[in-house]
């Protein structure tokens, strides 16, 4: 059986005192069990303060997330806040781990911790919590990629770290207090977890009447669409001229249907456009497959908020809901936020079913499976979206 509670403390600079706030939330929801293990996410000024790593040196289990800009926990939302969803079991095992700097190899770095973390165990986990950090190399989808190797049957669910600067600068994964700049800590759970998936994105009626084929691409930059220069697309549907936007990208998502992939399963993934390159070429925030076709989508703050409380109403009519995690994009924030900033974790707060643990924080890429079919998950990176975790 899972156990589950959420716990939290708003105090940064008193580290006694931000222990026992901690301490005595988690006392007071839950008895560990034989195996606990901590999801955090702090504001980075936890990390530079030193409060995070004091209160996880007290703490009798290992913990590993990331920063983020606001987070929220069961009766409460906000920014400069540090949340931790505790897991505690008799018949399920955590092993926690971080990768060494990502260098030349995410595959390599992720395979050696893997091999040293599960060391001594030889069943694939039940599910995988990966953290990892952005990166200037690498699109969100190598961080995906890089666990099907070692687990390719084992959901993998996470969050990429970011954090309230414009370039994410301060973001960081987190390991038993530890904040990494270039790594991604990780959660691997055995035993007896039931892993349930929900993707909240875009309503169906926010589609636009432009769609397209991507002709020519590699990697997350895209060179052609049907068969013109990217840009030379864009200018030819009136988004773009003279090198002027005439809408802003940062809050127009693109669905894209990868009908390539050899694991394609019929659901499209959420990308949103970054830059366009000197040679016309978009670049994205994830990879865009040759061969993919696209819709452009449009939200407002009433999609995103209406989004959320659907998908955590669902949740309420689940059975054996233990504890539910929320990583929701930080575009969605942005889009929310014109009205109020805490409005999504608020929705959350407020529309959840008494008695359900959870933690919810801001992403800088989602990563989740769009579904688990035959036992086998279709692990993706995804922009613009809420991704649910339920156990």
């Amino acid at each position: 059986m899972i156990k589950c509670a959420s716990v939290y403390t708003y105090e940064i600079d008193d580290f006694d005192v931000a222990y026992d706030e901690i301490k005595t939330q988690l006392d007071e929801k839950l008895a560990l069990l034989e195996n606990t293990v901590g999801i955090v996410m702090c504001h980075p000024e936890f990390i530079s303060s030193g409060a995070l790593k004091a209160i996880c040196e007290r703490l009798p289990f290992d913990t590993a997330g990331v920063t983020t800009s606001s987070q929220a926990v069961n009766g409460v939302a906000g920014e400069l806040i540090l949340t931790i969803f505790v897991i505690t079991s008799d018949d399920s095992q955590f092993r926690v781990g971080v990768t060494g700097e990502y260098g030349e190899s995410v595959e390599k770095s992720v395979m050696d911790a893997y091999t040293k973390a599960s060391e001594g165990i030889s069943d694939a986990p039940a599910l995988a919590l990966i953290f990892p950090t952005i990166s200037q190399n690498y699109a969100g989808d190598a961080y995906v990629s890089a666990w099907r190797n070692p687990i390719p049957s084992t959901p993998v669910y996470g969050t990429l770290a970011m954090d309230d600067t414009a370039n994410f600068e301060d973001s960081e994964t987190i390991c038993n207090g530890d904040g990494y700049k270039t790594a991604m800590s990780f959660v691997l759970c055995y035993g007896n977890i039931n892993p349930r998936f929900i993707i909240g994105t875009v309503p169906e009626d926010k589609v636009m009447p432009y769609k397209g084929e991507v002709t020519k691409s590699s990697g997350h930059h895209v060179h052609e669409i049907n068969n013109i220069n990217t840009y030379s697309y864009f200018e030819s549907i009136g988004f773009e001229s003279n090198g002027e936007s005439a809408v802003n990208y940062l809050f127009l998502p693109f669905a894209v249907d990868q009908k390539k992939r050899d694991d394609y399963d019929g659901i499209p993934v959420i990308r949103v456009l970054a830059s366009f390159t000197d040679d016309g070429s978009a670049v994205f925030h994830g990879n865009v497959d040759e061969g993919s076709t696209f819709a452009l989508l449009k939200c407002e703050p009433d999609d995103v908020i209406a989004t959320t409380d659907e998908k955590v109403r669902e949740i309420n009519e689940m059975d054996d809901v233990n504890g539910v995690l929320f990583f929701s994009c930080i575009v969605r924030r942005i889009v929310s936020m014109r009205q109020n900033p805490l409005m999504e974790l608020e929705t959350v707060v407020d529309a959840i079913k008494p008695g359900i643990p959870f933690m919810m924080g801001y992403a800088g890429g989602e990563i989740c499976p769009t579904q688990v079919k035959g036992g086998v998950p279709t692990n993706r990176y995804h922009n613009y979206s809420l991704v649910i975790l339920v156990i």
